[in-house]
């Protein structure tokens, strides 16, 4: 373990500070600052990573490999990925050391009964959302009482005033990357030579399930090609609590 993460001791869960109390005190706090003090708070036990291993994400699984690599990191296999995301996955749990990387699928009994067809992404992509990356995550949470995701505030629409910490019902949700600007990405790719997502290449900017992902040009948002042509800009995970 990191040297920083063999010195935490978490907090017992009834006195666990508020998110408020949280996000005050990391408000200014480095990306690797916040990843510390949510393990110190629950413990590796009790904390969990979020992550699509999409385009930025090898950044956040940097920083926190660098504190504690053995902290759970849940993956939504939701069985409409690029395979280029799937062997994206493996080569950055090999390039940073990850411990303890879960990949959750949808159940079986919600794609029979509500996508036999595998049409619903068409149809209705928040429905499959729902049931390929909302309810799935909800199940791996449970286990939890905190968790780490990506969003960035430059992101822009619901992301543009994410707090550092939030309150997701149950559990705390920690963005340590919150206050990164693009630029800060790009260091961080660049100092620690961080593999590129393969689609990078290609075109695509932001990767999420095939049917709903598309390139972007240039002068385009980067989550333009994310269910291009319709009003949804998130899957659903980060707009409702998960407990």
């Amino acid at each position: 373990m990191n040297v920083i993460a063999s010195q935490l001791t978490p907090v017992s869960a009834s006195a666990l500070p508020s998110a408020k109390e949280l996000d005050r005190s990391l408000r200014d706090a480095s990306p690797a600052e916040i990843v510390a003090a949510a393990l110190k708070t629950v413990g590796r036990e009790k904390l969990a990573l979020v992550s699509s291993f999409g385009t930025e994400s090898a950044t956040l699984l940097k920083v926190m490999a660098d504190v504690d690599p053995a902290i759970p990191v849940i993956f939504l296999d939701t069985g409409w990925l690029f395979e280029e995301t799937l062997a994206y996955r493996d080569t950055l749990i090999a390039t940073l050391g990850l411990k303890d990387v879960r990949s959750i699928k949808p159940a079986e009994e919600a794609l029979s009964r509500e996508d036999p067809d595998r049409e619903l992404w068409f149809t209705d992509p928040d429905a499959c959302c729902r049931i390929r990356k909302v309810e799935p995550l909800a199940r791996a949470l449970e286990p939890f009482s905190a968790w780490l995701n990506g969003r960035k505030r430059f992101q822009g629409n619901a992301r543009a005033d994410i707090a550092v910490v939030e309150d997701d019902g149950a559990r705390l949700k920690f963005n340590p990357f919150a206050n990164v600007s693009r630029e800060e990405l790009e260091a961080i790719f660049v100092r620690a030579k961080l593999p590129r997502h393969p689609l990078v290449a290609s075109g695509f900017r932001s990767v999420g399930c095939m049917p709903c992902t598309s390139r972007t040009a240039d002068d385009e948002d980067e989550r333009a090609g994310r269910w291009r042509g319709r009003a949804k800009t998130e899957c659903g995970i980060h707009t409702m609590k998960t407990s």
